[in-house]
Protein backbone atom coordinates (compact mmCIF):
# COMPACT_ATOMS: atom_id res chain seq x y z
CA UNK A 1 0.00 0.00 0.00
CA UNK A 2 2.81 2.36 0.91
CA UNK A 3 4.54 1.54 -2.34
CA UNK A 4 1.43 2.56 -4.35
CA UNK A 5 1.04 5.77 -2.37
CA UNK A 6 4.69 6.74 -2.93
CA UNK A 7 4.35 6.02 -6.67
CA UNK A 8 1.36 8.37 -6.98
CA UNK A 9 3.23 11.14 -5.17
CA UNK A 10 6.25 10.70 -7.43
CA UNK A 11 4.07 10.82 -10.54
CA UNK A 12 2.45 14.09 -9.40
CA UNK A 13 5.87 15.63 -8.64
CA UNK A 14 7.21 14.67 -12.09
CA UNK A 15 4.09 16.03 -13.81
CA UNK A 16 4.46 19.31 -11.89
CA UNK A 17 8.11 19.61 -12.84
CA UNK A 18 7.36 18.84 -16.53
CA UNK A 19 4.64 21.46 -16.69
CA UNK A 20 6.91 24.09 -15.10
CA UNK A 21 10.01 23.66 -17.26
CA UNK A 22 8.61 22.34 -20.54
CA UNK A 23 9.50 24.52 -23.63
CA UNK A 24 6.45 26.52 -24.88
CA UNK A 25 5.56 25.81 -28.51
CA UNK A 26 6.64 28.35 -31.07
CA UNK A 27 3.80 30.70 -32.22
CA UNK A 28 2.46 30.29 -35.75
CA UNK A 29 4.23 32.45 -38.34
CA UNK A 30 7.37 33.12 -36.30
CA UNK A 31 10.68 31.58 -37.41
CA UNK A 32 13.51 31.34 -34.92
CA UNK A 33 16.87 31.51 -36.67
CA UNK A 34 20.19 30.78 -35.04
CA UNK A 35 22.66 33.57 -35.96
CA UNK A 36 25.40 30.96 -36.31
CA UNK A 37 23.49 29.40 -39.17
CA UNK A 38 23.64 32.63 -41.24
CA UNK A 39 26.37 33.09 -43.82
CA UNK A 40 28.92 35.91 -43.89
CA UNK A 41 27.52 39.48 -43.90
CA UNK A 42 26.94 41.08 -47.31
CA UNK A 43 29.17 44.08 -47.86
CA UNK A 44 27.79 46.84 -50.14
CA UNK A 45 30.14 49.61 -51.17
CA UNK A 46 29.00 53.26 -50.91
CA UNK A 47 29.81 53.84 -54.57
CA UNK A 48 27.38 51.07 -55.56
CA UNK A 49 24.61 52.72 -53.56
CA UNK A 50 25.29 56.15 -55.08
CA UNK A 51 25.38 54.74 -58.62
CA UNK A 52 22.03 53.03 -58.13
CA UNK A 53 20.26 56.29 -57.14
CA UNK A 54 18.55 58.15 -59.96
CA UNK A 55 19.90 61.67 -60.00
CA UNK A 56 17.38 64.50 -60.44
CA UNK A 57 18.80 67.68 -61.97
CA UNK A 58 18.66 70.71 -59.76
CA UNK A 59 15.84 73.19 -60.53
CA UNK A 60 17.08 76.57 -61.55
CA UNK A 61 15.09 79.73 -62.12
CA UNK A 62 16.96 80.42 -65.37
CA UNK A 63 15.79 77.14 -66.90
CA UNK A 64 12.16 78.06 -66.34
CA UNK A 65 12.29 81.62 -67.62
CA UNK A 66 10.78 82.43 -71.02
CA UNK A 67 11.51 85.07 -73.60
CA UNK A 68 8.13 84.86 -75.39
CA UNK A 69 6.86 88.37 -76.10
CA UNK A 70 3.55 89.40 -74.58
CA UNK A 71 0.85 89.89 -77.18
CA UNK A 72 -1.49 91.78 -74.87
CA UNK A 73 -2.68 95.11 -76.20
CA UNK A 74 -1.96 94.40 -79.87
CA UNK A 75 -5.52 95.10 -81.11
CA UNK A 76 -5.66 97.89 -83.65
CA UNK A 77 -8.39 100.09 -85.10
CA UNK A 78 -8.42 102.24 -88.24
CA UNK A 79 -10.73 105.26 -88.44
CA UNK A 80 -11.53 106.96 -91.74
CA UNK A 81 -11.38 107.95 -94.44
CA UNK A 82 -11.18 111.64 -93.57
CA UNK A 83 -11.44 114.27 -96.29
CA UNK A 84 -8.70 116.50 -94.87
CA UNK A 85 -5.52 116.22 -92.87
CA UNK A 86 -6.96 118.62 -90.29
CA UNK A 87 -9.85 116.24 -89.50
CA UNK A 88 -7.49 113.28 -89.22
CA UNK A 89 -5.05 115.25 -87.05
CA UNK A 90 -7.84 116.22 -84.66
CA UNK A 91 -8.93 112.59 -84.31
CA UNK A 92 -5.35 111.41 -83.77
CA UNK A 93 -4.75 114.06 -81.10
CA UNK A 94 -7.93 113.05 -79.28
CA UNK A 95 -6.82 109.42 -78.88
CA UNK A 96 -3.20 110.28 -78.14
CA UNK A 97 -4.42 112.43 -75.26
CA UNK A 98 -6.03 109.28 -73.88
CA UNK A 99 -2.67 107.52 -73.82
CA UNK A 100 -3.10 105.51 -77.03
CA UNK A 101 -0.60 105.11 -79.85
CA UNK A 102 -1.91 106.66 -83.07
CA UNK A 103 -0.63 107.80 -86.46
CA UNK A 104 -2.01 109.29 -89.68
CA UNK A 105 -1.80 107.42 -92.97
CA UNK A 106 -2.64 108.85 -96.41
CA UNK A 107 -3.59 107.01 -99.57
CA UNK A 108 -5.32 107.55 -102.89
CA UNK A 109 -8.84 106.20 -102.81
CA UNK A 110 -12.55 106.75 -103.17
CA UNK A 111 -13.96 109.52 -101.01
CA UNK A 112 -17.64 109.30 -100.09
CA UNK A 113 -19.52 112.38 -101.28
CA UNK A 114 -23.11 111.55 -100.38
CA UNK A 115 -26.23 109.45 -100.96
CA UNK A 116 -27.43 110.02 -104.51
CA UNK A 117 -31.13 109.62 -105.21
CA UNK A 118 -31.68 108.91 -108.91
CA UNK A 119 -33.87 107.31 -111.54
CA UNK A 120 -31.91 105.03 -113.86
CA UNK A 121 -32.55 103.76 -117.36
CA UNK A 122 -34.51 106.73 -118.70
CA UNK A 123 -35.34 105.70 -122.31
CA UNK A 124 -34.83 109.12 -123.93
CA UNK A 125 -35.17 112.85 -123.31
CA UNK A 126 -38.83 112.94 -124.14
CA UNK A 127 -39.61 110.31 -121.52
CA UNK A 128 -37.23 112.05 -119.13
CA UNK A 129 -38.98 115.38 -119.50
CA UNK A 130 -42.33 113.72 -118.80
CA UNK A 131 -40.89 112.26 -115.58
CA UNK A 132 -39.47 115.65 -114.57
CA UNK A 133 -42.87 117.25 -114.97
CA UNK A 134 -44.46 114.58 -112.77
CA UNK A 135 -41.75 115.06 -110.15
CA UNK A 136 -42.26 118.84 -110.08
CA UNK A 137 -46.00 118.39 -109.67
CA UNK A 138 -45.26 116.06 -106.75
CA UNK A 139 -43.07 118.61 -104.97
CA UNK A 140 -39.63 117.46 -106.23
CA UNK A 141 -38.73 120.46 -108.36
CA UNK A 142 -34.92 120.09 -107.98
CA UNK A 143 -34.78 117.00 -110.23
CA UNK A 144 -32.84 117.23 -113.54
CA UNK A 145 -31.63 115.04 -116.40
CA UNK A 146 -28.07 113.66 -116.28
CA UNK A 147 -26.50 112.04 -119.37
CA UNK A 148 -23.77 109.47 -118.54
CA UNK A 149 -21.36 107.54 -120.73
CA UNK A 150 -21.74 104.21 -118.96
CA UNK A 151 -25.41 104.13 -117.92
CA UNK A 152 -27.15 106.38 -120.38
CA UNK A 153 -29.71 108.97 -119.34
CA UNK A 154 -30.62 109.42 -115.66
CA UNK A 155 -32.66 111.75 -113.52
CA UNK A 156 -30.97 113.10 -110.40
CA UNK A 157 -33.23 113.92 -107.45
CA UNK A 158 -30.43 115.17 -105.18
CA UNK A 159 -27.24 114.30 -103.29
CA UNK A 160 -27.62 114.03 -99.52
CA UNK A 161 -25.12 113.62 -96.73
CA UNK A 162 -27.65 111.96 -94.43
CA UNK A 163 -29.45 108.75 -95.30
CA UNK A 164 -32.83 109.69 -93.76
CA UNK A 165 -33.16 112.72 -96.07
CA UNK A 166 -32.27 110.58 -99.09
CA UNK A 167 -34.84 107.97 -98.07
CA UNK A 168 -37.60 110.58 -97.78
CA UNK A 169 -36.98 111.79 -101.34
CA UNK A 170 -36.83 108.21 -102.61
CA UNK A 171 -40.19 107.35 -101.03
CA UNK A 172 -41.73 110.57 -102.36
CA UNK A 173 -40.69 109.69 -105.92
CA UNK A 174 -41.93 106.11 -105.57
CA UNK A 175 -45.29 107.43 -104.42
CA UNK A 176 -45.49 109.01 -107.92
CA UNK A 177 -44.86 105.58 -109.50
CA UNK A 178 -41.30 106.50 -110.46
CA UNK A 179 -38.49 103.93 -109.83
CA UNK A 180 -36.15 106.03 -107.67
CA UNK A 181 -33.22 104.41 -105.83
CA UNK A 182 -30.31 105.40 -103.59
CA UNK A 183 -26.63 104.76 -104.38
CA UNK A 184 -23.42 106.04 -102.77
CA UNK A 185 -21.61 108.78 -104.69
CA UNK A 186 -17.80 108.85 -104.49
CA UNK A 187 -14.88 110.63 -106.11
CA UNK A 188 -11.16 109.97 -106.47
CA UNK A 189 -9.15 111.86 -103.85
CA UNK A 190 -6.33 111.72 -101.32
CA UNK A 191 -7.86 110.33 -98.16
CA UNK A 192 -6.58 110.20 -94.59
CA UNK A 193 -6.83 107.37 -92.08
CA UNK A 194 -6.02 107.33 -88.37
CA UNK A 195 -4.51 104.05 -87.14
CA UNK A 196 -4.85 103.45 -83.41
CA UNK A 197 -3.40 100.81 -81.08
CA UNK A 198 -5.87 99.81 -78.37
CA UNK A 199 -4.50 99.22 -74.86
CA UNK A 200 -5.47 96.03 -73.00
CA UNK A 201 -9.15 95.97 -72.09
CA UNK A 202 -10.07 98.88 -74.38
CA UNK A 203 -12.80 98.35 -76.96
CA UNK A 204 -13.84 100.28 -80.07
CA UNK A 205 -17.47 100.84 -79.10
CA UNK A 206 -17.03 104.58 -78.45
CA UNK A 207 -15.23 105.01 -81.79
CA UNK A 208 -18.02 103.23 -83.69
CA UNK A 209 -20.62 105.38 -81.95
CA UNK A 210 -18.74 108.57 -82.83
CA UNK A 211 -17.66 107.88 -86.43
CA UNK A 212 -20.14 105.22 -87.56
CA UNK A 213 -19.69 101.51 -88.19
CA UNK A 214 -18.69 102.00 -91.84
CA UNK A 215 -15.79 104.30 -90.86
CA UNK A 216 -14.19 102.07 -88.20
CA UNK A 217 -12.15 99.08 -89.36
CA UNK A 218 -11.41 96.29 -86.85
CA UNK A 219 -9.27 93.16 -86.56
CA UNK A 220 -7.70 92.04 -89.86
CA UNK A 221 -9.10 95.05 -91.75
CA UNK A 222 -7.34 97.54 -89.50
CA UNK A 223 -3.76 98.79 -89.79
CA UNK A 224 -1.62 99.19 -86.66
CA UNK A 225 -0.05 102.62 -86.11
CA UNK A 226 3.54 103.30 -87.05
CA UNK A 227 5.93 103.51 -84.08
CA UNK A 228 6.93 107.04 -83.09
Amino acid sequence: MKIILMSLVLVNVLYFMWGRYAVEPTESGVVIVNEAELGPMLEVSRSTIEDSVTRVPERTEASESTNLPANVGRSCVTIGPFQSNAEADAAMGDYKSQGMTASIRTTEGQLFVGHWVQIRNVPDREAGNAMLERLRDGGLGDAYLVPTDDEGLKISLGLFGEMPRAERVELQAKSLDLPAEISPRTRDATVFFVDIGLPPGKGAGEMIEKYGEDNVLLRDLATCPRPD
